[in-house]
């Protein structure tokens, strides 16, 4: 049972892979929580790039601030 949750956990995630994110749009005029989604994405300054790991939980935060990041998988 504990293994299944495991391989479930993980399904979605590539061996090595890593996300290449650069903020690109301010959040000014943007809800709160998008801006705390940018911080938690290891972004403090705009045009910043950060690497990430390709996993579920960085995929969807991506998602939330996709009109203020760019992506690409490095």
């Amino acid at each position: 049972m504990a293994n299944d949750r495991q391989n479930a956990r993980t399904a979605g995630v590539r061996e090595g892979g890593t996300l290449r994110v650069t903020w690109v749009k301010s959040a000014i005029g943007y809800r709160q929580d998008q801006k705390d989604t940018i911080r938690s994405l290891g972004l403090r300054r705009l045009h910043q790039t950060v690497e990430l790991p390709d996993t579920p939980v960085t995929r969807g935060m991506v998602f939330k601030v996709k009109h203020l990041v760019a992506v690409e998988e490095a």
